[in-house]
């Protein structure tokens, strides 16, 4: 908080506490729909084949708990019926660690959330899962739940979200190092307030991002609110050695977002036109070109009400898991955590969680239970 008021100060554009938190919590899903957005453009102004890589999805590519529920059920006020209440639309969003364009598989996950859009009211709630979570990788195997999509690629990474969290994901978007960073550059980079324990790391992340790309880059010298370029804001999202670990870098890439959306409020034309061209290899999906179209034509009724972290602090505790699996985020109760989830996200009170995802919090306890004692 004391980054964000010092960034308000710098910049003289004072605005209410509520108007700040509203920013929060509309960064994950503007972000959202800058990629719709971008998806767009790039099938109005580019042929099909060289457009963005999309993928078809089925129920038959990807795992779905039986049982799942994506309705809400409500009681009759006046009889004992029960009616179907709000469905739900839910997209997996994926931040790939790829720094030269693998969106396909063979790449891990750096970012992952799940996006819930109630079809009746509007409303969207977005969450992040921990990249670090020991989870079922959607085949029944266990490891950190971001390698699910370095071994399937997105069939595998949405079964990894489907059968952890009883959803019924079929849609996806990811993005790679290469398009935050040109979506960066597209703006005009950044205002971000580096401090000192962030800077030698920053320059280490750039180091390594640049050899493998084969770009130049430039160091960051100073600490203090300051305008980074592309390689370094995505440099700087990366960080998670200077404490707080993963959920600390989770705020970087939020700050780093918001900054984002505060740049893009000024954008131009010519600037939106290069942040096309810049970025529109960079994205894969499944979903269909015409139901973006659709979704830009009614954005502006959605409306983001929540956004949270899984695994709540509640059900969560840090861990070693053998030599294989090293430092994770163990979910200590994964059914109840994804009852609450339900609950928050979908309004299903008392949600009571699939006998698949039963068994795989049994099967998490039993394979955590010696590295948690120690």
């Amino acid at each position: 908080m004391e980054r964000q008021n010092a960034a308000k100060q710098a910049s003289g554009k004072g605005t209410s506490r509520k108007a700040r938190n509203y920013i929060i919590l509309s960064v994950e899903v503007l972000l959202l729909v800058v990629m719709v957005g971008v998806l767009w453009f790039v099938t109005k102004f580019t042929d099909e084949e060289e457009g963005v890589k999309r993928v078809e999805i089925s129920t038959e590519d990807i795992v779905i708990n039986e049982g799942v529920k994506n309705e809400v059920v409500e009681k009759d006020s006046d009889s004992a019926e029960e009616t179907k209440g709000p469905t739900y639309r839910t997209i997996a969003l994926f931040g790939l660690d790829s720094t030269i364009g693998e969106l396909t598989k063979g790449t891990r996950s750096d970012t992952i959330m799940v996006a819930s859009i109630n079809n009746e009211t509007k409303e969207v709630r977005i969450m992040s899962v921990y990249r670090d979570t020991y989870l079922n990788l959607g085949n029944d195997t266990y490891n950190k739940c971001n390698a699910a999509y370095a071994r399937g690629g997105a069939k595998q990474a949405i079964s990894m979200l489907n059968m952890n969290l009883d959803l019924d994901i079929t849609d996806f978007v990811a993005v790679g190092f290469k398009g935050v960073m040109d979506t960066v550059n597209a703006v005009g980079g950044v205002m971000i307030d580096v401090d000192e324990k962030e800077l030698k790391h920053i320059n280490d992340y750039q180091m390594c991002m640049a050899e493998d790309m084969k770009i130049d880059y430039v160091k960051v010298t100073e600490t203090g609110y300051q305008k980074l370029n592309g390689l370094q804001a995505v440099a700087y999202c990366r960080i998670r050695y200077s404490g707080g670990d993963d959920y600390k870098r989770t705020e970087r890439q939020r700050e780093v977002l918001q900054a984002i959306l505060e740049e893009a409020k000024n954008i131009d034309v010519a600037t939106l036109t290069k942040l096309v061209d810049n970025v529109f290899a960079d994205f894969y999906t499944s979903v269909d070109l015409k139901e973006i179209v659709t979704l830009l034509s009614d954005i502006g009724s959605y409306t983001l009400i929540d956004e949270g972290g899984f695994p709540t602090l509640e059900y969560r505790a840090n861990a070693t898991i053998g030599n294989n699996v090293g430092a994770s985020i163990i979910c200590t109760d994964l059914a109840a955590a994804v009852s609450e989830f339900h609950e928050r996200f979908f309004g299903q009170e008392d949600y009571e969680v699939s006998e698949a995802l039963t068994q795989i919090s049994a099967q998490i306890n039993t394979n955590t239970a010696p590295f948690l004692k120690n």
